[in-house]
């Protein structure tokens, strides 16, 4: 989390690689890509996130003595790899999406240009960083669209897989639209606002629930939010939770914020029951939150049912990504420089979405200017250029017959990955996670509603430039050609 070493962060076999490259003398300048090749959850989209973390991991690359003298007891490795790592430090260039970004299948989020036993050190825990918060912060954009404005905060940190998925996690899940989190140690070290009232084990330290309602509401009249199904929700813990609150209102004591949380049983009857007795009572303005494994589903659902919950506290389905616990990243070489120029490099495969997308490469987002709305991306080789004062024809790069002429400045380009590290030296300042949320947030407006449903939703197309499709295919012509 942060800023701990995590030079040995990384699988053993870039270690032996990297003393095989400096066996035989190669350090050649490569290019590679970090991307995905599938949307999360059945997502239409997906939402980068981690940069800030790589930037630490980069700026703290190096092997200490006790590093050293751990891999000269592997008996592996030989004195003149163990030297050269002793004076290790990133040289390269890093380019990546700011985090926030909603991005899609196929293109680079990450793209690292360095000697490539720099670029393959890297990988394992650049991969770790990105895949883990991409998914969490995928998650939670969906979580919080299914909220339908209402406030989310998450709650997972207790079913998160150890303490760095929990912390990172719940960054992860606020840069999704989260508004908060109940992880203190996240709150403090991202400067996220810590949310949380009080377990049923506070009810249950007292002799009864409205003495435990009423020291709770004692300690907390900013913000008094009482946990109602301890013993029976509706014959007992709302009907205490109202009495203190009448309490409160005849002493001139009426919190700025008060409410009640449901946190198991039919959250759909138990919300509506709760907000008649509530109103019958004098208090429309008692927020109801619920919680109890939620969500984006669920909470979809229960709005349908017409629930009467204000915020939701969502947590372990959240914090682990329960129905789609992977991200899928993956780094691929597409280039190595030979006498000053870049020579594209393919990866085959039988399954066409494992065939790599060669070549230094850029991407550009295209908005339509009549909606504001995301129209497609375009993944070019780096050199080439576009503007929107000119028609731009494109074309789906597996069918290749469906095309889409736009014409001109009828669009708007953005060309999306940003200079990170430059000759090793980090020119890139993160945003506080707030600011991304807030970016994050006008990122997801950009997309269309289809998009952004649960299921099913629409595809937003990934094309290749001309050039950058004819380089594929020749390439893979040849290729074919020497397998004969």
């Amino acid at each position: 989390m942060g800023k701990q070493n995590l030079t040995l962060l990384t699988d053993f076999y870039e270690l032996t690689m990297m003393q095989g490259y400096y066996n035989n003398n190669n350090n050649e300048t490569v290019i590679f890509d970090v991307f995905y090749r599938e949307n999360p959850s059945g997502s239409g989209y997906a939402i980068c996130a981690g940069l800030e973390q790589v930037i630490d991991y980069i700026k703290d690359l190096k092997f200490t003595d006790d590093d050293i003298e751990y891999l000269r007891a592997q008996k592996i490795f030989n004195e003149g790899f163990l030297s050269y790592l002793k004076h290790f430090h990133f040289t390269g260039d890093i380019y990546a999406i700011p985090e926030g970004t909603v991005v899609f299948p196929m293109e680079p989020l990450v793209k690292v240009i360095a000697p490539i036993m720099e670029a393959q050190l890297i990988e394992t825990a650049l991969l770790n960083i990105v895949n883990h918060q991409s998914l969490i912060a995928t998650k939670a954009s969906r979580v919080v669209f299914a909220a339908g404005g209402q406030p989310v905060m998450e709650f997972g940190l207790r079913r998160a897989q150890g303490p760095d998925a929990g912390t990172l996690g719940a960054r992860a899940a606020v840069i999704g639209g989260c508004i908060g989190t109940s992880n203190v140690l996240s709150a403090k070290l991202f400067d996220l606002p810590a949310l949380g009232t009080h377990a049923h084990s506070w009810i249950m330290s007292f002799d009864d629930e409205i003495s435990a309602f009423r020291k709770y509401a004692e300690l907390y009249p900013q913000n008094t939010t009482l946990l109602v199904d301890t013993y029976d929700t509706l014959r007992s813990g709302v009907p205490n939770a109202i009495k203190v609150f009448e309490e409160l209102r005849d002493y001139g004591k009426m919190p700025q914020k008060y409410g009640i949380r449901l946190d198991s049983g039919d959250l759909a009857y138990l919300s509506k029951k709760a907000r008649r007795m509530l109103d019958a009572a004098g208090f429309p303005g008692a927020s109801i939150t619920a919680s109890s494994d939620l969500d984006e589903y669920l909470i979809d659902s229960l709005k349908t049912q017409g629930a009467k919950i204000d915020s939701w506290g969502v947590g372990t389905k959240l914090i682990t990504s329960r129905d789609c616990p992977s991200f899928g990243g993956v780094y691929k070489l597409s280039a190595i420089s030979r006498d000053g120029e870049f020579i594209p490099k393919i990866k085959l495969s039988e399954n066409q979405w494992k065939i790599t997308n060669p070549g230094n490469k850029k991407v550009y987002r295209i908005y339509e200017n009549e909606s504001g709305k995301l129209k497609a991306d375009l993944i070019t080789l780096a050199e080439e250029e576009y503007s929107s004062d000119k028609p731009l024809l494109l074309f789906d790069p597996l069918a290749t017959w469906k095309k889409t002429l736009l014409e001109a400045n009828s669009y708007t380009l953005r060309e999306l990955l940003v200079p990170v590290f430059l000759s090793g030296k980090c020119v890139y300042t993160s945003p506080s996670v707030m600011e991304i949320r807030d970016y994050c947030l006008k990122e997801q407006d950009s997309l269309w509603d289809e998009v952004r449903r649960l299921i099913n939703p629409h595809i937003v197309y990934v094309d290749l430039s001309s050039k950058l499709y004819h380089m594929k295919t020749d390439l893979l012509d040849r290729l074919n050609e020497g397998v004969k």
